[in-house]
């Protein structure tokens, strides 16, 4: 199972009690006070870690705590503050508290959000000598932990999304282009959880593509898998459209409106993201016939006819590189968004 949304539970350690205590030595008459703090409470941090592309790990380990920070003691020994708590999320995670309302977005490795601040150590005699009053007995109690119930939803980090209805040949193009191992089989559905993958290209250039699992009409109201998953092609900056055009006289046009009808229902800013259509399959194709079905296809869509149409087999490879090349420059001519790839 794709663990994409987790609910966390988050305490942060108590701080440690300040201590009252009196120096007792001996030649040592009317030593005073000589309490030390209590230690600070320990935190509980999200860290967002590259390795990792799910919440599987937190599915049954809800609940964090830290640890609590030590008391103070005489001689004026300070308690020690307790370590924090440090726990691994995905790039690419959303944090949001029990209302909704969104606290941070870890998109680069090593970002670091603090779920659950420590309480703060208590204070020690020590700390309330005045002049009137040499030897105080007065201390305070540690500060309890913060607690947190958190939503964590993730949403992918990739340059190319590859779309399309199901069973048209993405997982196929995506193990072609990169080393993932996607699950490829002849019936719908195969890809149940988003996959990641990283292409190599000329001079040290690298894309990362992210195989979404196919989208039927009405997905973006929870038809099929629904809007899940249609949420992860929120991050990409192209989308790469695989259409199939087996078996022969297949509605190329009417896919495409279909797939492109439900990003808007999703989210109207995805449609306006470049996009690359890539018609599947063509191999089964005879090469005379090729020219007149892409223009018969640009006659059909007219408006919405993408600047760049590669014909091209995801089980062949043909085409495959064609469509890469044609991503970079798409690329680069995108805003930045505030987030970006980092592939390792």
């Amino acid at each position: 199972m794709f663990a994409d949304r987790v609910k966390i539970f988050c305490r942060a350690g108590r701080g440690g009690d300040g201590s009252s205590s009196m120096r007792r030595e001996m030649f040592v008459p009317k030593g005073g006070p000589d309490g030390g703090d209590g230690g600070r409470g320990g935190s509980v941090w999200l860290v967002a870690d590259g390795s990792l592309n799910e919440f599987s790990h937190l599915m049954h380990r809800p609940h964090l705590r830290a640890a609590h920070g030590a008391h103070g003691r005489g001689r004026d020994c300070f308690g020690a503050s307790a370590e924090d708590l440090e726990v691994l999320v995905p790039v690419g995670t959303i944090v949001r508290d029990d209302q909704g309302h969104q606290l941070a977005d870890l998109v680069e490795v090593g970002q670091r959000f603090e779920a659950a601040k420590g309480g703060r150590g208590g204070l020690g005699n020590l700390n309330f000598v005045s002049a009137t009053n040499q030897a105080p007995t007065e201390c305070t109690p540690g500060e309890p932990g913060e607690e947190r119930e958190l939503d964590l939803e993730l949403q992918l980090i990739a340059d190319c999304g590859l779309v399309g209805l199901p069973n048209a040949g993405k997982s196929t193009f995506l193990a072609q282009a990169t080393s993932a191992d996607p699950r490829i089989a002849d019936y719908p559905f195969t890809t149940l959880s988003p996959h990641l993958g990283v292409a190599a290209l000329e001079g040290d250039r690298q894309l990362v593509l992210a195989d979404i699992p196919g989208l039927i009409e009405g997905a973006a109201e929870g038809a099929g898998l629904g809007h899940d998953f249609l949420r992860h092609v929120a991050r990409t900056r192209v989308l790469i459209h695989v259409v199939d055009l087996d078996p022969p006289g297949a509605d190329a046009a009417e896919a495409h409106r279909t797939i492109l009808g439900e990003l808007k229902a999703f989210d109207a800013e995805l449609a306006t993201r470049p996009r690359i259509l890539f018609l599947n399959k063509a191999d089964l194709i005879p090469e005379d016939l090729r020219t007149d079905m892409v223009e018969e296809l640009r006659s059909a869509l007219g408006a919405e006819m993408e600047t760049t149409v590669v014909l091209g087999s995801s089980a062949t490879g043909e085409g495959v590189r064609d469509v890469l090349n044609a991503c970079w420059p798409l690329l680069e001519r995108q805003p930045d968004r505030g987030w970006s790839v980092k592939p390792e």
